[in-house]
């Protein structure tokens, strides 16, 4: 498979934790290596290895890039590169935590000390910049930013509810951790507990609270279907425009695009208007990307080595969609407006295993079964039945900002009633549901098989929950004006 190939800028930090990759690169991926002594005990039918002291699996860091408000326009891109390069900071600790798994047996210290000791003290330097140029550019910037800087270790199988758990001086070394298996591939995850068999899924029972569908029986019935294909163009990269402009390897994993072929972190407003579109109507040059699934099956992809794939963990064959439906539908209690070209809208998060489920937007299911939906694991499909993902985007906009400071400020999901926040407007809602053609991973005495999974940063472990979808609207007025027309008149239209 190919990949984007304009001549890219390589910042400082990304060089160095591409350094430090390459010294963890071990069988297509990071290595895992488990020194702990071990014990079994049943769970749920299943035997679960568990560590008989505390392991550490990965890294928990607050998400400064969601606590940040007013930012001048001015200072965003200053502001965007200092939280891309907080994320390589994770990313290289998390290497070395993943590493140095020896030293950790024999130094219960060792974490805090080498690890999460520097890389706050890292942290509260790009804090201290990031407050500097906000308060530079205008802006009042918040002095409580201070306190984000510290990182906790926590194991695999501890979700973070949105707070701190209370390990010693944040050493992660107090509670009975699982160990992180590697199911033999080299990287850490998925695990057996990752996995659900749809069957045993409760029909409606997904928290629906985000991603609520806007449409409904009042309203704006309409939709408008835009076919831009299942990325047969081959594009694919680890940026992320909207999240990190500028940036190489942005995103720390690899994206599938659709739609808009210039995308990647250096395309301009004007190099998104000019490019070709994978839309079959032309008219449409919006971006519509999404981090690849990969069968984790021993394949060498094209990013085998590279930052964004194998070097950080995202290993294994990338799974094109069979189908990838993109649907605009309207809202229950009017009409819509008109997005304004270039808005972006970015759904779910993909740091959701550490941040979260506040802003979690993840629908896992199985054709014939769209029923049962779940947001924190990978459905294990019967013979015959495509893996689905579905997500319903923000559908609610400010009516002033296509972007804003945190990426997610300026629009806003639907209330229960089917109705906008006050001070937002309905716009058409974006609906995406990908359908993936994927044998079914086996799962026994806690192992599985051949897993499929998304690709994440590192240090989230390719949990379910870090799925997420990004968009940008580069359609023509022309045809915007005719999706919104559509929908507000009740038709179906492609």
């Amino acid at each position: 498979m190919g990949r984007n190939t304009r001549k890219r800028r390589t910042p400082l930090a990304t060089k160095i934790v591409a350094g430090a990759a390459a010294l963890a690169v071990g069988g297509g991926g990071l290595v895992w290596a488990n020194f702990y002594a071990s014990a079994h005990e049943d769970h749920g039918g299943h035997n679960r290895t568990r560590s008989a002291g505390a392991q550490v699996a990965t890294i928990d860091c607050p998400d400064v890039g969601q606590k940040i408000r007013d930012v001048p326009d001015r200072a965003r891109g200053e502001v965007d590169g200092e939280l891309a390069t907080m994320d390589s900071q994770i990313t290289n600790a998390y290497q070395r935590l993943a590493t140095t798994r020896r030293a950790q047996a024999g130094d219960s210290q060792f974490v805090q000390n080498s690890i999460l000791g520097p890389l706050k003290d890292r942290r509260k330097a790009i804090i201290d910049r990031i407050q500097l140029e906000i308060n530079r550019a205008g802006g009042k910037a918040d002095d409580n930013l201070d306190e984000l800087a510290g990182c906790q270790g926590r194991p695999a199988d501890q979700q973070n509810g949105g707070g701190q758990d209370d390990g010693q001086n944040g050493d992660g070394q107090n509670g009975d951790g699982q160990n992180q298996d590697d199911n033999g591939n080299g990287v850490a995850g998925p695990v057996a507990d990752d996995f659900i068999d749809i069957n045993d899924v409760q029909p409606n029972s997904r928290n629906s609270r985000n991603g609520l569908a806007a449409n409904g029986d009042g309203g704006s019935t309409g939709t408008f279907v835009t076919d831009c294909g299942v990325n047969e163009n081959n594009l694919f990269n680890s940026d992320n425009l909207i999240a990190a402009p500028g940036v190489d390897n942005g995103a720390h994993h690899t994206h599938d695009y659709v739609g808009n072929q210039d995308n990647d972190a250096f395309s301009s407003d004007e190099d998104l208007a000019n490019a070709d579109t994978s839309c079959q109507n032309q008219g449409d040059k919006s971006t519509y990307y999404w981090p690849v699934l990969r069968l984790q099956d021993g394949t060498q992809e094209f990013d085998a080595n590279d930052q964004g794939g194998g070097a950080e963990g995202n290993i294994g064959k990338i799974l094109k969609p069979a189908q990838a439906e993109l649907k605009f539908v309207g809202s229950q209690q009017g009409d819509v407006v008109a997005m304004p070209k270039f808005l972006r809208i970015i759904t779910g998060d993909a740091k959701s295993f550490t941040n979260g489920d506040a802003n979690a937007n993840t629908s896992w299911s199985c054709s014939g079964f769209e029923d049962r939906q779940v947001t924190d694991k990978y459905p294990l499909c019967p013979e015959g039945s495509q893996v689905l993902r579905t997500t319903n985007f923000q559908s609610c906009w400010d009516g002033q900002n296509i972007d804003s400071a945190n990426h997610r400020d300026h629009m806003a999901f639907v209330q229960e009633d089917g109705s906008c926040p006050e001070g937002f407007q309905a716009i058409p809602q974006l609906q995406v549901r990908l359908a993936y053609d994927i044998p079914t991973p086996t799962v026994e005495n806690g192992q599985v098989q051949n897993p499929y999974a998304v690709d994440s940063f590192p240090e989230q472990l390719h949990k379910p929950i870090t799925d997420h979808n990004d968009f940008i609207n580069v359609m023509d007025e022309d045809l915007m004006n005719e999706v919104v027309d559509c929908i507000n008149r009740g038709e179906d239209c492609q």
